[in-house]
């Protein structure tokens, strides 16, 4: 399994692994592969402190940083943060902030304590992007920034070159790869339609090979729908040089996940995903409830644009996830790719790696055999 890209960044197994959480990022790197922090949601003080701890946790081993800096949004040309939150306020209409909290009030949902109460606006702009940058970039073992809306700008990337790391950037088409590597970006991660979060709606084993094809000799990683062992033996063989990961931590012994959002997790099937705007104002894949059906009904408003979809939804992603239950499951952000059906267990992330790596191996190896006759 070992590939270009991991003599490039030093590490045993090309398995880059995206996560929100602090502890899955440093178990990732620590058994071999390649952690990756996404950083939306965090403020630069609560990254800085997420960044510190990954430090003093992965030993000499690198990882990464995910942002969200999309092509196109609401507010783009302002970049000072507070004024761009000030500015989006006001675009958002009353009756959409009054539905969000009809849905959470209708399910139960508590308020947050008043001294958890966070901003509306921590990420989904390249204003709010640009200071979590200048933080991570103080933290050396930081080895690849990624951005997984877009291409990212161009000062961005001449900005993470001058300091000697790499960036990668996802997509969904051949035409935004072509884009990454025309704007100089390192590594492209072709993100099939049925992965988790953010997608097109290609599918993984037609975009795969498209991308590698269109950018050769830009390393790609592939993504979506990736859960095992087997699933990398056939992006390595559409010629990705590694696979970058995100739902199969989310049931990790490592993973930050509340009992009642791991359980909704462990019991769905891969028919129980959708892709919706009423998170993030793009479309994003996640598990189906009647959060997500909620918007889809013709009486009820539309989802806003990115990022005042997100504004309106930061609060109530945080007052689900703090109470976390089966009532509140039901109008909790589930982002999880198709891969879900196979999410059947708990392991801990030296464990999932390894199961990886073994499985990979036996499919190698049947391919060997196949081709021996």
């Amino acid at each position: 399994m070992h590939t270009e890209l991991c003599d490039r960044f030093g590490i045993e197994f090309p398995i880059f692994a995206f996560t929100h959480c602090r502890d899955v990022v440093a178990a990732v790197s620590q058994a071999g592969g390649f952690g990756v922090l996404g950083a939306v949601g965090f403020s630069p003080e609560q990254l800085e402190i997420e960044l510190k701890w990954i430090d003093e946790h992965v030993g000499d081993k690198p990882y990464g940083v995910d942002l969200v800096i999309p092509g196109k949004y609401e507010g783009m040309g302002e970049m000072d943060p507070q004024k761009l939150e000030e500015q989006l306020r006001k675009m958002i209409p009353p009756q959409h902030r009054e539905f969000v909290q009809k849905i959470l009030a209708d399910h139960g949902v508590p308020d947050l304590p008043p001294d958890e109460r966070r901003r509306e606006l921590l990420g989904w702009t390249a204003a709010t992007a640009a200071p979590q940058i200048d933080v991570l970039l103080r933290h050396p073992k930081v080895r690849l920034v990624a951005n997984a809306l877009g291409t990212p700008p161009k000062d961005v990337i001449e900005q993470i070159h001058e300091s000697g790391r790499l960036v990668a950037a996802l997509c969904g088409k051949v035409r935004q790869a072509l884009n990454h590597v025309k704007a100089g970006v390192d590594v492209v991660i072709a993100q099939g339609g049925e992965g988790g979060g953010h997608t097109g709606d290609i599918g993984s084993i037609v975009l795969w090979p498209q991308i590698v094809d269109a950018v050769a000799p830009t390393p790609v990683l592939a993504a979506g729908g990736i859960g095992s062992g087997r699933q990398i033996a056939a992006a390595l063989a559409m010629g990705a040089q590694g696979v970058w990961t995100g739902s199969i931590w989310l049931t990790v012994e490592e993973s930050e996940a509340p009992p009642a959002q791991l359980d909704s997790l462990l019991k769905a099937t891969s028919e129980d995903t959708v892709r919706s705007r009423s998170w993030t104002g793009k479309p994003c894949r996640m598990l189906r409830n009647e959060w997500t059906e909620a918007w889809e009904k013709p009486e009820n408003p539309k989802p806003l644009g990115m990022p005042l979809q997100g504004m309106i939804t930061m609060e109530a992603i945080a007052r689900t996830h703090r109470y976390a239950s089966p009532q509140t499951q039901k109008v909790g952000f589930n982002p999880v790719g198709q891969v879900v059906g196979q999410m059947n267990e708990v392991l801990s992330t030296r464990e999932l790696i390894y199961k990886l790596v073994e499985e990979y191996v036996e499919a190698s190896e049947r391919m060997a055999a196949l081709s021996a006759r």
